[in-house]
């Protein structure tokens, strides 16, 4: 598909408008909660409160292999605007449902049943979105350009962060924190699902690819999952390397606002700070290493970042530990911030060229929402578990040093499958 950059830059606008509203969404959840947790799951202390709230965070996310599967069976065989439109929809459902539901002192046990419900339209729509995009992006790509353009998947969630960031704190500013507590925090929630008519018409304007066009054969859902069964260990492979990404992410930007007030006792307003500076050093990184990866391969890349994660998320976070302040925690989320970029955006476009075309977004989508829910989407229950069972406020950098030992091991044994940049297409 040989289109302008101006026309390419309105497609990608187009096309990762649902990666925007997902991340508004799973951020948000995690700025408020403290808040979340007290209106949908009382107990009897804070800690016990925000462990349930945080599990039923982390459910969603096991709806995520059975979107991948269903979903990405459904938009290799139809094609790929269709099925960005039908995850859009019901990623809406999903926030919509979230952001009305009254507090279970107004309706019981009904609150929390029906935000688990929110939350697993949400992960059941997630499942493809993020895989869906990516393989979009990959396969408009110029020639030698398609690091680049895939990075723009990750990037459109940092412009997420960073609007939910701003708007949580200036909320923090302009309202008494009683008020956020009682009935503010739902205001962010509102104003995501006030952009769903606008995402949704921008996202219905897309054209198929030209690849998936140009395509003489396209398999049924059933040919999908025989080959998903078939390339089994494939998507293990693809499960282990996104392993680092997904902890990563949700460390430091869904559980950094929490772990900022909870455990560091900063204020909300510096934990908000701190992240919006995540997103924003994200969204430079993102495209600069996907360009970097185009130019010397997607291996050296994942290899030297991986490697770097592995010795020094602990030693950083316990120097944040022993000495909380704003200026030691943005200097550690901003390194944090540069091993996920740096490992991301080479890692979303190597899935991208490892598995076959035919079963590319089922695949892939697979892979990542395994990822997810094995391991990325429980990081703020895992860190908050970790804490408390250890009393050390650093052992959250032992879930995402594991994880980073994970892909690591992934990527030295996928080693033959990665494109050489001069060959990428």
């Amino acid at each position: 598909m040989n289109r302008p950059s101006s026309h390419r830059g309105l497609v990608v606008l187009r096309v990762t408008c649902g990666n925007f509203l997902e991340m508004f969404d799973f951020f948000l959840f995690g700025l408020y909660a403290s808040h979340i947790a007290a209106a949908f799951f009382p107990a009897g202390d804070e800690i016990a409160s925000l462990m349930r709230a945080f599990a039923v965070f982390g459910v969603g996310f096991l709806m995520r292999p059975l979107g991948a599967v269903i979903l990405g069976a459904y938009v290799d065989s139809v094609g790929r605007r269709k099925g960005l439109v039908v995850t859009l929809a019901i990623m809406a459902c999903g926030t919509l449902l979230i952001a009305a539901v009254p507090d279970y002192k107004t309706i019981g046990i009904a609150a929390p049943l029906l935000v688990l419900l929110g939350r697993l339209l949400q992960g059941f729509s997630a499942g493809v979105e993020l895989g869906g995009v990516s393989v979009y992006l990959a396969e408009i790509a110029a020639p030698g350009r398609k690091g680049f353009m895939v990075s723009w998947q990750s990037a459109s969630q940092q412009l997420a962060i960073i609007v939910a960031a701003a708007i949580g704190y200036a909320l923090s500013q302009w309202m008494a924190p009683s008020d956020i507590a009682q009935w503010g925090w739902r205001i962010p929630f509102f104003l995501g699902c006030c952009l769903v008519p606008f995402l949704f018409y921008i996202r219905r304007s897309l054209e198929e690819t030209s690849e998936f066009l140009a395509r003489r054969r396209h398999l049924t859902p059933g040919d999908i999952f025989r080959s998903l069964v078939a390339n089994w260990r494939l998507v293990l492979g693809g499960m282990m390397m996104v392993t680092m990404t997904t902890v990563s992410f949700y460390l430091i930007t869904v559980y950094t606002p929490t772990f900022g007030k909870t455990v560091l006792k900063l204020t909300e307003a510096d934990s908000l700070l701190v992240t919006c500076c995540v997103g924003v050093s994200n969204f430079v990184w993102l495209p600069l290493i996907g360009t970097l990866s185009d130019q010397i391969g997607r291996k050296p890349i994942l290899v030297f970042y991986a490697t770097l994660a592995l010795v020094t998320t602990y030693p950083a976070l316990s120097w944040l530990a022993v000495g909380p302040s704003f200026s030691r925690m943005l200097v550690v989320e901003l390194w944090l911030s540069f091993l996920y970029s740096g490992y991301n955006a080479a890692m979303v476009v190597s899935l991208t060229e490892v598995i076959p075309k035919e079963v590319r977004t089922a695949g892939f989508s697979l892979a990542y929402s395994l990822a997810t829910a094995v391991f990325g989407g429980s990081t703020a229950a895992v860190s908050t578990w970790l804490i408390q069972a250890t009393n050390d406020k650093a052992s959250p950098g032992f879930w995402m040093s594991g994880a980073a030992a994970c892909s690591l091991v992934a990527v030295l044994l996928m080693r033959r499958r990665f494109t050489p940049p001069e060959l990428a297409p």
